[in-house]
Order: structure tokens, then C-alpha cells, then sequence
């Protein structure tokens, strides 16, 4: 089964409470999933799927020693495969934080902020071979 995404561009929520990309903090000096997810996207654009970086920041905030990767890798990704996992859809970057998601055509990902040009470019529907679609909304519209 194949989670990726590919020409997809992940817009902000609706109602997202953020003008601008912002960091996310850590929370009692630990970092966040939000947090951990942004670090790795930030840090390397289009190098991660959409499953390798749901992968990463898994062991990272689970905090899974490296020996333990390297003698119980495959069951450990085959156990975290083996549950439902939510998409980059739900994640807090583009619901909370003001990130849009653009994922190429080889399914890599890359952050977007929201009040940047390209963000803009995306959501006005100038690269036709993307499909845009929101992140979830944070609440339920009343």
C-alpha cells in the first residue's frame, strides 16, 4: 500500500489561527511531533515521502535507540506500517503551524509557507499538473 502523495499541494487549513509559517516549540523541552516533522522537512526539501517522513519522526519521538533500529528495524517499520496512519493532511504544519505541503512528482515533499509567493501560486491554481487540496480543519465548523 502506498501512502505517498505526488503533484499534490497540501493548503493550510481553513481555519488555521497563523498568518505566516511559524516554528513550532518544543513542549517541556522536548520537541514535538509538529516540531520534529518541520525539522526534517525544513531542513532537507524534497527528500522525504510522505511514508519515510511519517517513519522518521516516529522513532524520533518515540526516542528508539539506534541499536535497536539496527537489530529490529524491519519489525519495528513493518510493525509501525502495519496500523492505520494518519497523512500529512492531519498533521499540525498546515492545520496550526501555516505550512502548505507540495509534493513532486516523485512523491518528495517540501514546506511552503503560507504567506510566501509560491504558496500563493499554488493555491491560485497556476501549476495545473498539482492538485490542491486543504489540510484538515481544526474543529468542526459550527
Amino acid at each position: 500500500m502506498n501512502l505517498n502523495y505526488y503533484n499534490t499541494f497540501i493548503a493550510v487549513s481553513p481555519d488555521c489561527p497563523v498568518m505566516d509559517g511559524t516554528i513550532p516549540q518544543e513542549r517541556a523541552g522536548k520537541p514535538t511531533k509538529a516540531g520534529i516533522e518541520y525539522e526534517l522537512a525544513a531542513g532537507q526539501p524534497y527528500f522525504y515521502t510522505q511514508e519515510e517522513l511519517l517513519y522518521q519522526v516516529y522513532i524520533r519521538h518515540k526516542e528508539i535507540p539506534e541499536e535497536e533500529l539496527e537489530q529490529r528495524g524491519a519489525e519495528i517499520r513493518s510493525a509501525f506500517f502495519g496500523r492505520s496512519q494518519a497523512c500529512l493532511r492531519a498533521s499540525m504544519l498546515p492545520k496550526k503551524f501555516g505550512w502548505g505541503i507540495h509534493f513532486n512528482a516523485e512523491g518528495k515533499l517540501a514546506l511552503v509557507p503560507m504567506e510566501s509567493e509560491q504558496y500563493r501560486s499554488y493555491t491560485a491554481g497556476e501549476h495545473k499538473e498539482v492538485k490542491v487540496i486543504p489540510a484538515m480543519r481544526n474543529a468542526r465548523p459550527k
